[in-house]
């Protein structure tokens, strides 16, 4: 099965990834690391990262692999790039600093979204984004829309934040992720929306472990009636379960 995880910003769709592609079995694929490899595949080659013409010319020519942990070091999956690991050099700060604005160049995203593909197409994965569901696997089998009001997300922020020794004010972070909200659903490239067939969870009110409980009760309804279209069950709270559930 190939499951699709789309949201907004500390919506929880990467602790659901996660949690669910560790219960599952299944590859966990935060397709962020692409475009966190090709700006650390830039960087070192001395672009610009206002060149967008040399930056879509460099997506289509590296190629960037995601498997299964090779390590034991914490890290969620191992990114390859050119056969090179580089999962931790992508969260350098430089990469940090960049990576936002090479990821929002059409060719770029064309060029990665292909690359998405090959892998999810392998199945058994759980991909997470902004535009699996819509663009980057639309055939996906599983396909879930995270949301929560924006106040209970810029808490969420705001915790990780200060858990890593930032200072940042309540209010920034709020601000902050509202524009985010902004410019992923407005911009003209793969906008950031649910698929018409997509279990939208609000977890505004939910715990994580509701919402793993609630992903895999879909899972497994998914696995009894595949490949019956609109299998799934009667939504619970905070859920609703695609352009069926929601007339």
């Amino acid at each position: 099965m190939i499951i699709a995880i789309d949201g907004t910003s500390a919506s929880g769709k990467t602790t659901l990834a996660r949690r669910l592609a560790a219960r599952l079995g299944y590859l966990y694929f935060d397709t962020g690391v692409m475009y966190r490899a090709l700006t650390l595949a830039g960087l070192r080659q001395g672009l610009d990262m206002s060149d967008e013409p040399g930056l879509s010319l460099l997506a289509e020519g590296i190629t960037i692999d995601v498997t299964s942990p090779t390590a034991s070091d914490g890290r969620p999956c191992t990114v390859l790039m050119d056969g090179e690991d580089v999962t931790w050099a992508i969260r350098s700060p430089e990469v940090d600093d960049s990576v936002s604005q090479a990821s929002i160049y059409p060719g770029v995203r064309s060029a990665l979204t292909l690359q998405q593909r090959r892998i999810g197409l392998r199945g058994r994965v759980v991909m997470v984004g902004r535009d699996i569901g819509t663009v980057v696997l639309p055939e996906a089998e599983l396909k879930f829309f995270m949301t929560a009001s924006l106040e209970a997300r810029a808490r969420r922020r705001h915790a990780e934040l200060t858990l890593l020794g930032e200072t940042v004010g309540l209010a920034e972070v709020e601000r902050s992720l509202a524009e985010r909200d902004r410019i992923d659903s407005q911009r003209a490239v793969a906008p950031l929306r649910a698929a018409p067939d997509a279990v939208v969870i609000d977890t505004t009110e939910l715990p994580a472990e509701s919402v793993l409980a609630l992903a895999l009760d879909r899972v497994a309804a998914r696995e009894r009636t595949a490949p019956a279209e609109d299998a799934r069950g009667p939504a619970g709270p905070g859920v609703s379960g695609g352009a069926q559930e929601r007339k």
